[in-house]
């Protein structure tokens, strides 16, 4: 079954925009739960200019289902996910003034920094998901790491859809069957949304997880937030029988 985790981050984006708490980022985490969301994803950046590390702090006493906290492993980010104890980390390459994601890590030439937190959190009972593109040696060196999923970059994905949908899921298969032969769990995530998740879906019928913000926040200005969880839902619902 795969779960949907929803990105929060354009919500505190809009509240810290005017100040105050309009939007209440808390109370999104929870009506997104409420809503039918299997999880809760947040990506603090250095510069907190979007989610706050004071609201994960805020945000986990009130998660029912799973925390999943992405960021760069620096030493901040690292007490963070030590205090916070979430569900899962999910850990990425940004440099500290990225836009957002845009790359996978390249495991090799990060292996004994990526294996020795990997440990760590595991210790602490922590999930870990590397971020990677699909490129079959970076998985296989994720494995050796110890994390337990790999999260796949599918900005690509995303991008070469519609110009011709078979060409641009063939890779993520590929990655796909490969981290699964490896024994690792499954995630995905970047400019999925609704015209594109059910595809990918379809055809990676073993995917754990989907965490997806922009997207469906901006569809949530139309449909409601509600209405557009059940619509990212039903994208899913192939691989929930």
């Amino acid at each position: 079954m795969t779960k949907l985790s929803v990105n929060i981050n354009k919500v505190a984006t809009i509240r810290n925009s005017r100040g105050g708490n309009i939007p209440d980022v808390k109370k999104v985490a929870q009506d997104c739960e409420s809503f039918g969301a299997q999880g809760i994803t947040v990506h603090p950046r250095p510069d907190e200019r979007h989610i706050r590390y004071s609201d994960v702090y805020a945000i986990k006493p009130l998660i029912k289902t799973e925390l999943n906290i992405e960021g760069y492993p620096d030493k901040k980010f690292v007490e963070l996910i030590m205090n916070v104890r979430p569900t899962q980390v999910t850990l990425v390459p940004d440099a500290p003034d990225a836009l957002t994601s845009n790359r996978g890590w390249d495991v090799a030439a990060n292996l004994d920094e990526l294996s020795e937190l990997s440990e760590l959190f595991r210790s602490k009972g922590i999930r870990t998901s590397i971020f990677v593109e699909t490129g079959l040696e970076n998985i296989e060196y994720a494995a050796k790491t110890g994390a337990d999923r790999v999260e796949l970059y599918t900005g690509p994905y995303a991008e070469n859809y519609d110009g011709n949908r078979e060409d641009a899921i063939a890779p993520f298969i590929e990655a796909a069957k490969r981290a699964k032969e490896l024994g690792l769990g499954l995630n995905a995530g970047h400019d999925l949304n609704l015209s594109n998740l059910a595809y990918f879906i379809s055809q990676i019928p073993r995917t754990d997880e989907v965490s997806i913000g922009h997207a469906l926040i901006s569809d949530a200005l139309y449909f409601g937030l509600e209405k557009t969880i059940s619509m990212y839902n039903e994208c899913l619902k192939q691989n929930r029988k």
